[in-house]
């Protein structure tokens, strides 16, 4: 399809749409209307609304940058700043891992354990946005979290995002190693941890592997680094009947599964994400 001449909304969606079609980008359409978005100030909604406003110079530059930008495989949500997860608006940054829809499932399998309306404890460790523990809380509204991340940028874009979805007066979130400045035990206790050997993380997509923080993603040789920490430390976390939901990656169920009941933990379900990978591990305190 050829594109009409023009500074219109819908010669540049029809331009950048080629353009990123011609690199195998995967939603080219999708991401040039996010991109027009962002830098016209508007929603990729409005902008369909419209296609025959023009496009302001200032605008067209910010627009042709980010296209600039993904084609060099910066992912879209490092260009206009932000991520859907859940229900929630989330700042990201490269200091921290892009939320991602399959890691809703881990949502989905905390709700499901999780009363309504009981005071929760909660503990999101690796929290890099938040997401987790945002999400949760957004559903439970007498429950309180805590978020810890290694990296103190990390932490702090936590923080500010737990404010700017109005859930900062139920959320603490600090840096530090795993749970060591932490204590009390938790009723609930989510990770998304790394968990990508280490050997296949330069063949992961640009986007991820150029982007995105490797202390995030490496898991070790095997993958399981953080799964052996996490088994170590769970039982002492977890209150009288708590329990953890620990994302995992393909073909990672058993592995962690025999982990967890090496340290007294007992293994109550996984739930799979809509690719049908077995994403969600439940685990229950042996009490």
């Amino acid at each position: 399809m050829s594109c009409d001449p023009g500074e219109t909304v819908g010669a540049f969606l029809c331009q950048a749409g080629q353009v990123l079609r011609a690199a195998a980008i995967e939603n080219p359409r999708l991401e040039a209307r996010l991109l027009l978005g962002h830098a016209m100030a508007t929603t990729a909604e409005a902008l369909l609304r419209d296609p025959g406003a023009p496009v302001p110079p200032a605008a067209a530059a910010r627009f042709r940058a980010a296209i600039e930008a993904r084609l060099a495989a910066t992912p879209v949500a490092h260009i206009v700043g932000t991520q859907g997860f859940w229900t929630l608006d989330l700042g990201v940054s490269p200091a921290t891992l892009i939320p991602r829809p399959d890691t809703e499932t881990l949502v989905e399998a905390a709700l499901e354990i999780c009363p309504k309306h009981a005071a929760l404890r909660m503990l999101d460790l690796g929290t890099g946005t938040g997401c987790l523990l945002l999400a949760i809380l957004s559903e439970r509204p007498n429950a309180f979290g805590i978020g810890v991340d290694l990296v103190p940028a990390a932490a702090a874009l936590a923080a500010a995002n737990a404010r700017r979805n109005g859930l900062a007066g139920r959320a603490a979130f600090l840096a530090g190693d795993w749970a060591q400045a932490l204590a009390g035990r938790f009723d609930l206790v989510v990770s998304n941890p790394p968990y990508i050997e280490s050997g296949a993380i330069a063949g992961l997509m640009p986007e991820v592997a150029r982007h995105e923080p490797r202390s995030a993603l490496d898991g070790g040789a095997d993958g399981l680094d953080a799964y052996r920490h996490l088994a170590a430390i769970l039982p002492g976390l977890l209150a009288p009947g708590g329990a953890a939901v620990l994302e995992l990656g393909a073909g990672q169920r058993g592995a962690v599964e025999a982990l967890a009941l090496g340290a007294g933990l007992r293994p109550a379900g996984c739930r799979a994400d809509l690719g049908g990978i077995e994403r969600a591990l439940v685990l229950r305190s042996a009490a």
